[in-house]
């Protein structure tokens, strides 16, 4: 029973066996009947960006990759799976890409679809020119648009012209060699066909800002005359002393009104934050010629500030310092306006023709002569030694000749008889057509010494000096200070004062001067007082048997021990001979109404008239007659001329000796006269 039992399960387990044999599915020829891959497309986005980028995006059925041929230069197609894309950078132009298509059996299925890259114009194009800050003929540009790749720029002033390539963000510059206007033309470029240009209009022009020079041949100097004034840009024919520039402005005062004059108009409005100080050089026919200098505002000529000064030499360029520290700078300021002598008609003469030059701003004053001490910028540092002792102060002596508003005092203390002052100047004098000096002097006495000396501030050996004496007392002088034999090959920068050299001071009223306007000019006018000393030339008009000359003092003695007197001769002739001089400028009997002349005569009782007169009208005159009280001796005769009519204008001295008496020549009729003054 069990070996049974056994048998069954054996015979069991052995059919199972081989129940599990193994199947094959090795047939594969259903794949021969699989379609290729169908309805095969692409879709092309061109960005719009004049990138040339292109996104392809393939697709179809049946599909197990694509291969896509660019249609460029690309050799190598791109392999894209389904549902990707492919993105490939081209130039503007025509592509044919072609899309094959794989599908799973490897069976393959082209298209070709045409592609067009088109680049869009350029948009926005905005273009930037700017004259640059620090050169007016260069001309700086930059642009920016949307969809470029790059700017090229045209300037306009060469023919066939190579344009200037430059990218967005750079800036590029040209330099113009003449003004004018020229057209800029800048092409935005998109990196392919399409441009987008842009042209304007650039004027190079060369502003017409301070300084005024005249050197310029691109500036426009033009001048607007007005009323009789006629400036014009000319070649300079004083190129001497402190200005030998090539080209200054001549100024005619012609026959119109007395404010006469020319103005000019700047590109811009005047700087005076900063600077408020002008300097104008000045070429003057005479000494005294007034010079008006005004700002305007062009659209509103009540605008304006003005200020005056005076010439100080004739025929010689001076600096003219106007100072305009009080102008209201929140107003604009834009136009100069020049007068000279203004309140005088000119007649356009060689009298009212000036020549000035180098008109310009600025905000301290050099020390240099002419030292006339009425600049507050200007620091007056004198250097007192031995007793000397020199201040600035408001002219407390305003009259006669001398009505300005600072004037420098030396009080001469105990120290040494050579105690004095001296002033350092920024710059060395100019000896080189001026060599005589002149300076205002305010003295308690007649006869008190005055030196003035000349040192270079290096090397005090190098040096010249002149002492002259003063004329009159507590009165205005102005005295000379011949240098005509000075050495204009070495330098000097120092002016030296001592009052009374060899006296001791003692800080007392009678050691105390005043002193102002110290200037070097290269002729002297005449005037007041006459002393006849070089370097002046005394120009006597004899009339009627008078004859006077200037000769070496030949009775040096008494009260006139000075070196140079004039000699009168009557000759045969007329009762009423005799001779006359004519001043460089009207006599002022503002203050003072005394003549004083020193008189050497042959006899007691002679007559001598001293008469003034009218320049061009004989007919306005005064006279006064006193007589001689010593004979062959000097005495000091007066003339009170405290009735005269100090409305007119005289301008002339006549002397006549013995008026009414024939003169014979002889020594009986031969005077001496000097020192002839106001007092």
């Amino acid at each position: 029973m069990k070996a049974l039992k056994y048998f069954l399960s054996m015979a069991l387990l052995l059919s199972v066996v081989v129940s599990c044999k193994k199947d094959t599915y090795d047939d594969l020829s259903f794949l021969d009947t699989a379609a290729a891959s169908a309805n095969l497309n692409a879709l092309f986005e061109i960005t719009q960006d004049n990138t040339g980028l292109v996104t392809i995006t393939p697709n179809g059925e049946g599909v197990s990759f694509y291969e896509v041929y660019y249609g460029d230069a690309t050799a190598t197609p791109a392999k894209v799976q389904p549902g990707k894309n492919t993105r490939h950078t081209y130039s503007e132009g025509v592509y044919n890409v072609k899309i094959v298509a794989h599908s799973i059996t490897g069976k393959t299925t082209e298209i070709t679809k045409q592609l067009t890259v088109s680049f869009r114009a350029p948009e926005n194009l905005d273009v930037i020119t700017a004259i640059d800050a620090a050169n007016n003929f260069k001309l700086n540009v930059s642009a920016s648009a949307l969809y470029e790749t790059n700017f090229k720029v045209y300037f306009g002033d060469v023919p066939n012209e190579v344009p200037v390539t430059f990218l967005e963000g750079a800036t590029v510059s040209h330099t113009y060699t003449a003004v004018g206007t020229y057209t800029v033309r800048v092409i935005a470029y998109s990196g392919g066909a399409a441009t987008t240009e842009l042209t304007r209009q650039i004027t190079i022009v060369d502003p017409l800002l301070l300084p005024i020079t005249f050197e310029s041949a691109t500036v426009d100097y033009t001048f607007t005359n007005f009323d009789g004034g006629d400036v014009t840009k000319i070649d300079n024919p004083q190129a001497t002393g402190i200005n030998t520039s090539a080209k200054v402005g001549k100024m005619v005062k012609n026959a119109g009104q007395p404010w006469g004059g020319s103005l000019i108009t700047l590109s811009g409005n005047i700087d005076f934050s900063a600077n408020k100080i002008f300097r104008m050089k000045v070429y003057s026919p005479r000494v005294g010629a007034k010079v008006l200098l005004k700002v305007e505002n062009s659209a509103n000529g009540a605008i304006n500030f003005e200020k005056e000064v005076l010439t100080t030499v004739a025929n010689a360029w001076e600096d003219l310092v106007f100072d305009y520290q009080t102008i209201n700078t929140a107003n604009n300021y834009n136009r100069i306006v020049l007068i000279f002598d203004n309140g005088t008609m000119g007649d356009g003469s060689a009298n009212f023709t000036f020549l000035f030059d180098d008109i310009r701003l600025v905000n301290s004053l050099p020390l240099s002569l002419p030292l006339d001490f009425e600049s507050t910028t200007t620091s007056f540092n004198w250097f007192n030694f031995d007793g000397g002792d020199v201040t600035v102060l408001s002219n407390p002596q305003s009259n006669g000749i001398n009505t300005s508003g600072r004037v420098a005092k030396m009080v001469k203390n105990a120290g040494q008889p050579w105690g004095g002052s001296y002033l350092t100047l920024s710059l060395p004098m100019d000896f080189s057509v001026n060599k005589i000096f002149r300076m205002k002097v305010y003295s308690p006495r007649v006869g008190a010494k005055v030196l003035l000396k000349v040192e270079n501030s290096g090397n005090g050996g190098i040096n010249f000096e002149k002492e002259v004496l003063t004329t009159v007392a507590n009165a205005w002088e102005d005295l000379i200070f011949d240098y005509s034999a000075i050495n204009t090959a070495n330098t000097y920068d120092r002016v030296v004062l001592i009052f009374d050299n060899g006296t001791p001071g003692d800080g007392s009223a009678n050691f105390t001067f005043l002193f102002d306007d110290i200037r070097l000019v290269n002729t002297v006018p005449i005037e007041l007082p006459l002393t006849f000393e070089a370097p002046i030339t005394y120009g006597w008009f004899d009339f009627d048997g008078g004859n006077v000359t200037v000769i070496d003092n030949p009775q040096p003695g008494g009260i006139n021990t000075s070196a140079k007197v004039s000699r009168m001769i009557k000759n045969a002739g007329q009762p009423w001979g005799g001779s006359f001089l004519a001043l460089s400028s009207p006599i002022d009997f503002s203050v003072l109404h005394t003549f004083k002349m020193k008189v050497y005569s042959p006899r007691v009782g002679a007559k001598v008239l001293l008469k003034v007169e009218n320049l061009t009208n004989g007919g306005i005159s005064f006279e006064k007659e006193v007589l001689t009280t010593v004979a062959n001796a000097w005495e000091e005769l007066t003339f009170d001329y405290s009735t005269i009519n100090t409305a007119n204008s005289y301008q002339k001295i006549v002397l006549i000796f013995d008026n009414g008496t024939p003169g014979d020549g002889s020594a009986n009729f031969t005077f001496y006269v000097d020192d002839i003054r106001l007092n």
